[in-house]
């Protein structure tokens, strides 16, 4: 007995190694997991402490060096929308937190854009009303996903939506660009197009949504 136990422990100095290495490779291998499953929920999370410093950039009208900032903000979150999205699915990594956060980083941003041009006369007159209905829509759309997510109803994001989406993000960025360059009027001009074509949309896509739900609130 004395000496299988000697022949136990003379062996147990040898071994240790082998599963300390192997240890660290797993704890490598985890943390390398971690940080995927995080990525795209830091890119979305942001995006939205972002957006003060794109309000705070958007604040003096008067000032082209902060709307020239600003539209490098407005597009490097643009970017990370896309990034934080492909990088989730790409590596599998869709989380319930990513699935929540990202639409409302989205309407914030937006929200807020909206709101800024509003206060600075970007958007003025009758565009009033294109402003007014894509932050209604918004609020509708917001509601409505929040009310059959109680009933286990999944409302999938339509192709037009997705063009009203592109269309939105678009003029709002024109119209921001349009501040940076007062020199030429034509951005604004086509920005403010955009923008009603987008709230067509809006309404549109907002009536397909609202109809599919109907069907639930008998």
């Amino acid at each position: 007995m004395q000496r299988t136990a000697a022949r136990i422990a003379d062996r147990a100095p040898h071994q240790q190694p082998n599963i300390g290495l192997w240890g660290f490779a797993g704890a490598v291998a985890g943390l390398e997991r971690t940080i995927m499953l995080t990525l795209p929920n830091l890119l979305t999370l942001s995006r939205i402490l972002a957006v003060p410093l794109l309000v705070g950039f958007l604040w003096w009208p008067a000032w082209a060096a902060g709307y020239a900032i600003a539209f490098a903000l407005y597009c490097l979150m643009g970017i990370t929308d896309y990034f934080d999205g492909y990088l989730a699915r790409s590596k599998g990594t869709v989380s319930k937190l990513g699935i929540f956060l990202d639409p409302i980083a989205d309407k914030i941003m937006v929200a807020s854009v909206v709101l800024m041009l509003v206060a600075t006369r970007d958007i003025s007159g009758w565009s009033l009303i294109a402003g007014i209905i894509i932050l209604l829509r918004e609020i509708a759309v917001s509601g409505l996903r929040e009310f059959l997510a109680q009933l286990q109803v999944s409302m999938p994001v339509s192709s037009l939506a997705k063009w009203k989406t592109t269309l939105q993000l678009v003029s709002l960025g024109g119209l921001i660009l349009a501040g940076a360059v007062p020199g030429w009027p034509w951005i604004q001009t086509v920005s403010i197009a955009a923008l009603w074509g987008a709230a067509v949309l809006t309404l549109i896509t907002g009536w397909d949504y609202l109809r599919a739900g109907l069907k639930y609130m008998d």
